[in-house]
């Protein structure tokens, strides 16, 4: 999976098409992504040893890493992710568009 925490990222297809974020956490596992903003539901909890209020809360629920791709940082469109070999031979992502690190 292409797709880590921290990246920033634009929904292509479903009802939060056009929807941008930031990946909160992924799941390789189950090839999914929990994006800021996208895919919110409403949830009733109950109050636990963990959490001492009860009440209606928002959360984020995972999307297929499929229907999101990588925000260019340099033109913000979404584009592919490549991977380029260093002189040092380390290796990097790069965006496939326009060659900028990632």
């Amino acid at each position: 999976m292409k797709i880590r925490k921290g990246d920033h990222v634009v929904v292509l297809s479903g009802k939060h098409k056009g929807q941008r974020g930031q990946v909160v956490r992924a799941l390789p596992g189950q090839e999914q992504v929990v994006v800021e903003g996208v895919n919110r539901v409403k949830r009733h909890q109950r109050t636990t040893q963990l959490r001492k209020r009860a009440g209606i809360i928002e959360k984020d629920l995972p999307v297929p890493v499929s229907i999101v791709a990588i925000e260019c940082p340099k033109e913000h469109i979404p584009a592919r992710i490549g991977y380029r070999v260093a002189e040092d031979g380390s290796k990097k992502r790069v965006c496939s568009r326009c060659g900028e690190g990632l």
